[in-house]
């Protein structure tokens, strides 16, 4: 199968720059808050609040001392003044080619009738129709338009613009724009579609006519990657996907040709996953199909030689089977009686035959076993497969395990049309696989199809009894290749069926962590594998699940959400015993003194480390007695400082802190001065400072 990646995908400018500038923030220490997500992408939105950075639906939900960034599709006018209106400090990361539809529509005439071809309900056209002086009209598709124009027929005394949504399907705006030029000669027509919109869209068109399958990635709520979505399903089987766990869902057997998109706000992470994860099955298959064919040739060298060796003219050993079961050719395959068996052979009678016949241990069974007297007992009569006649020492070399393979091949077809599930042991370890050994019969199964991670040795098999299928059968050369892993698969899917009919939200799993990724950790809880988010993992902020979890720990989880639908579990992790807050409660009421380090220093005051997972509010009021201009005078990031808890909001989750509560008012030490001066005993005053005497009423004239 071949991959080919468009070259548009992934990150369009404007979604581009809203990302970085987020990050920009978070590394610069910033409390940020998006005005609604900041792009339609679910694991990028996931990712920011693992770093402390949370959505609201309106300013008055930012919290104090937070930034706010409004999103990439940009906000109605009325959010933006309300914003203001409250002093509140944001960073506007609209999309520039958002911004110039805003600034064409609200620069118009008043009373301009404004057409708007989009999604009514999407938050670009929602802030696009904020701006616009008159009245507004939104419209889908061609059928919308006539519908709005027909309706309205006071347009043509109107000035009448049309701008449209920039992820619009380009198809689409073209059959339009060809309509409203036809019936609407006053409308003035603004191309607004976003050029890397319009790109993407006619490279995945063409992208779409080579390919067998499209993979379109990015969000289920992205009005672009859906638009991409609609695009390649007009020429190629079209799949939308968020991530590459979803490729399991997905059979490429038929497809020779797949092709790769991905809408403008999928970060390249993800897409780089997606390739990751395809090519390595393409590898896996190559690599299965090397295994079978040298598999194939090896073992067909061997039969071939022994075919030989057991017949003068050359016939293959399937046309001697042949021959001697249907026409009794007993040159070749004869009927012995068991008369004696010793740790190493088994001695026969053959009728007709004046020599002795022996079936060396090795040429007893197929199947594992300690003891010649496990196959056979004396007086049991079987049909042997003559090896070599001319021994010097007068015996008939015989082989039971050929024709009981020659039989068994038959049950061998028949599993493989049935899929039916064979259980046998695992006889050898060879070059890319291992043997199984069912009915007579050796099966190949592919390292890669036997479940055992690449990392480990085949060996661990050796020796256990296996349940497997058969995938292939050479029915020429009487070859047949087997699969562990498609009925591990099968049992899996199963047991997921059978569990999603008992999972209720609160229940309770010990878990095996399976893998981590950067927003959290998949944990299989019994044949589902469910997601313990970044955030759940720890009550404190952490920047990687692996600081609190790796693969293969056994973990205690419990069930918070379930989604059916798409049979997605969404597990908890955090015990409320831990929870931060709850430890707050009870060992540190109002009143409690404690050392407090600065987390974060603002203009009204100074966040201060409680205690892990907690910070307090440090009001500027509350730094100092004396007046201070700004808390940066005063206080640095690192600084411990002695502080009292002097309120606490447990429904708002907020402390207040207090530094002068535990400082002396300036008040109260003057007074405790004169205090001291007042109870100290008398002293003898020295004479220089003793008060003068009066003078004599003569000087005084004087």
């Amino acid at each position: 199968m071949q991959i080919k990646l468009a070259k548009t995908a992934g990150f369009c400018f404007g979604v581009d720059r809203a990302v970085n500038l987020v990050y920009g923030l978070i590394d610069k220490g910033e409390r940020v808050s998006t005005l609604g997500p900041i792009i339609h992408n679910r694991q990028l939105v996931e990712d920011l609040e693992a770093k402390g950075v949370y959505s609201i639906g309106s300013p008055s939900e930012c919290k104090d001392g937070y930034k706010i960034v409004v999103r990439t599709h940009g906000v109605e006018k009325s959010v933006i003044e309300d914003i203001e209106s409250r002093g509140l400090s944001y960073i506007d990361a609209t999309c520039p080619f958002v911004k110039k539809i805003h600034k064409i529509v609200s620069s118009q005439p008043e009373n301009t009738v404004t057409l708007i071809a989009g999604d009514k309900n999407h938050p670009e056209v929602l802030g696009i129709r904020s701006f616009c002086t008159g009245e507004s009209f939104v419209f889908k598709n061609l059928e919308e338009l006539e519908e709005i124009l027909k309706n309205n027929k006071n347009f043509e005394k109107n000035r009448l613009i049309c701008v449209s949504q920039t992820t619009f399907s380009l198809k689409e705006w073209k059959k339009c724009e060809k309509f409203l030029k036809k019936v609407c000669t006053n409308c003035e027509i603004f191309d607004t579609i976003c050029n890397a919109t319009s790109d993407r869209q006619a490279e995945a068109l063409a992208l779409s006519r080579e390919c067998d399958a499209m993979i379109i990635i990015g969000g289920r709520h992205s009005s672009n990657t859906c638009k991409l979505r609609d695009v390649c399903s007009e020429n190629a089987k079209a799949f939308l996907i968020e991530t590459a766990s979803e490729l399991s869902e997905i059979d490429f057997s038929g497809f020779n040709v797949v092709g790769i998109t991905a809408g403008a706000s999928t970060p390249s992470v993800i897409i780089k996953e997606v390739l990751k994860t395809m090519s390595e099955e393409i590898k896996e298959k190559e690599v299965e199909a090397a295994e079978q064919a040298a598999e194939t040739a090896e073992t067909a060298d061997k039969a071939d030689t022994a075919a030989v060796e057991a017949s003068a003219d050359g016939e293959t050993f399937a046309e001697m089977l042949e021959q001697s079961f249907s026409k009794n050719d007993t040159s070749k395959i004869v009927k012995g009686i068991v008369v004696n068996i010793t740790p190493s052979e088994v001695f026969v009678d053959v009728p007709g035959r004046k020599q002795t016949g022996v079936i060396a241990y090795d040429d007893l069974s197929a199947e594992p076993f300690d003891k010649c007297e496990d196959i056979v007992s004396i007086g049991d009569e079987l049909d042997l497969m003559i090896l070599k006649t001319d021994d010097q020492d007068g015996v008939l070399k015989l082989s039971k395990k050929l024709t009981d393979a020659y039989r068994g091949w038959d049950d061998i077809v028949a599993a493989f049309e049935n899929e039916e599930i064979l259980e046998a042991p695992v006889v050898a370890v060879v070059r890319g696989g291992v043997l199984c050994t069912v009915k007579g019969t050796r099966v190949f199964i592919p390292a890669s199809l036997t479940g055992v991670p690449k990392n480990q040795e085949l060996d661990i098999l050796k020796g256990t009894t296996v349940r497997f299928k058969i995938i292939d059968v050479n029915k020429q050369r009487r070859r047949a290749v087997g699969s562990i892993r498609v009925v591990v698969n099968e049992e899996r899917k199963a047991a997921r069926e059978k569990a999603w009919e008992t999972l209720e939200e609160g229940m309770k799993f010990n878990g095996t962590v399976k893998s981590l990724t950067n927003y959290g950790a998949f944990v299989d809880i019994g044949g589902i594998d469910g997601m313990i988010h970044i955030s759940e993992l720890s009550w404190t902020r952490i920047k990687s699940p692996s600081e609190v979890v790796k693969v293969g720990d056994q973990v205690e989880v419990y069930i918070k959400a379930l989604d059916r639908e798409n049979q997605k579990v969404s597990l908890g992790f955090k015990k409320v015993e831990d929870n931060p807050w709850e430890i707050l409660k009870r060992d540190y009421p109002v009143g409690t003194k404690l050392t407090a380090k600065v987390a974060g220093v603002t203009s009204f005051g100074a966040f201060a480390t409680v205690i892990p997972g907690i910070e307090g509010l440090i009001h500027i009021s509350q730094i100092s007695w004396e007046r201070i201009k700004t808390p940066a005078d005063v206080l640095s990031v690192g600084d411990e400082v002695e502080v009292v808890i002097t309120d606490i909001d447990f429904d708002k989750k907020r402390v207040s802190l207090s530094m002068k509560e535990l400082l002396e008012k300036p008040e109260e030490t003057i007074e405790a001065l004169a205090d001291e001066a007042a109870e100290a005993p008398a002293e003898e005053t020295p004479a220089e400072e003793a008060p003068a005497q009066e003078a004599p009423a003569e000087e005084a004239a004087e």
